[in-house]
């Protein structure tokens, strides 16, 4: 397996079922639509989609019913990034290398923008289901929209959490809510969605709940240690933002270096966690590396 290869296949599947969701015709919210645009299509690593699709291809070929799922998690992340950006929050004005939302158009459409996403992203599964006709299919289904549903409640809860420590002494145990809610929460719903939609035993979704716990940790890890010492001109954010705004975060509690030691520590065992799944796991094993050795 070409891990570059087959995520770039994947990064292009996610890109071109995003863009039938772009809405182009002529209408009074012109300005909106092009502000959903501007962001959803921005780029980005596409790895929480990815995550749904790989998971599922671990049991079954047919992913191409993964596709409403993954659309609607991409837009809910979207729509995260936005309002994460906005001046009440982390008052960012770089992503992806661009201005954030709010700094290419104006506050409230950006806060619109990221309503518009999480709105549509429910309008795809509904119409999902409503079109789905196999009762233990559509089960499954609901299933991962209640997965999906759960995780954007624990995402916003990390952000407020985190937003709310700024500048402040917290414990071990808090710093590690921040990061399992804000960050991983979401990883975390998106390998379980595409377990659960494979309808898969509750020994093997265990076992894949794990794998995404740990690369979920090690994901904001990776992040904090690139906030301190990432090339601007590759994250496309910049550095030190994390240390400038007093944010609470694994190298302000635990130093660069021993920040390093867990994050490798976290990933060997998230590759552990797939030892029984042979081969077809190889693509998740291999992501995990990804995340942990990626520049931005």
């Amino acid at each position: 397996m070409n891990f570059k290869n087959e995520l770039k296949e994947y990064q292009e599947i996610i890109e071109t079922e995003l863009k039938k969701y772009i809405e182009k015709n002529e209408s009074p919210e012109k300005i909106l639509n092009q502000s959903v645009e501007y962001s959803l299509l921005a780029g980005g690593k596409r790895l929480r989609p990815i995550l749904v699709i790989a998971t599922y291809r671990i049991f079954k070929n047919d992913f191409e019913k993964c596709f409403p799922y993954a659309v609607a998690i991409e837009m809910i992340h979207n729509f995260s990034l936005i309002h994460d950006d906005l001046p009440a929050i982390d008052n960012d004005d770089i992503r992806h290398g661009k201005p954030t939302n709010h700094k290419k158009f104006n506050e409230y459409t950006a806060i619109l923008a990221g309503d518009s996403m999480l709105n549509n992203a429910y309008l795809i599964i509904s119409k999902d289901l409503i079109s789905t006709t196999n009762n233990n299919e559509r089960n499954q289904k609901i299933k991962a929209f209640n997965e999906l549903t759960i995780a954007i409640d624990r995402v916003i809860a990390g952000e407020y959490v985190d937003t709310e420590s700024e500048g402040k002494n917290i414990s071990k145990e808090k710093l590690k809510y921040i990061h399992e809610n804000k960050t991983g929460a979401f990883l975390r719903a998106c390998v379980r969605i595409g377990a659960i939609l494979a309808d898969v035993t509750d020994n093997d979704l265990n076992k894949l709940t794990s794998y995404a716990e740990k690369i979920g940790l090690a994901f904001q890890i990776k992040d904090d240690i690139l906030s301190e010492e990432g090339d601007e001109k590759v994250t496309g954010k910049p550095v030190g933002n994390d240390k400038n705004k007093k944010k609470c975060t694994y190298i302000s509690e635990y130093g660069l270096s021993k920040s390093k030691e867990i994050l490798e520590n976290t990933i060997e065992e998230a590759v552990e966690s797939l030892k029984d799944f042979g081969e077809k796991a190889e693509f998740l094993r291999e992501l995990a590396f990804y995340i942990k050795n990626r520049n931005k």
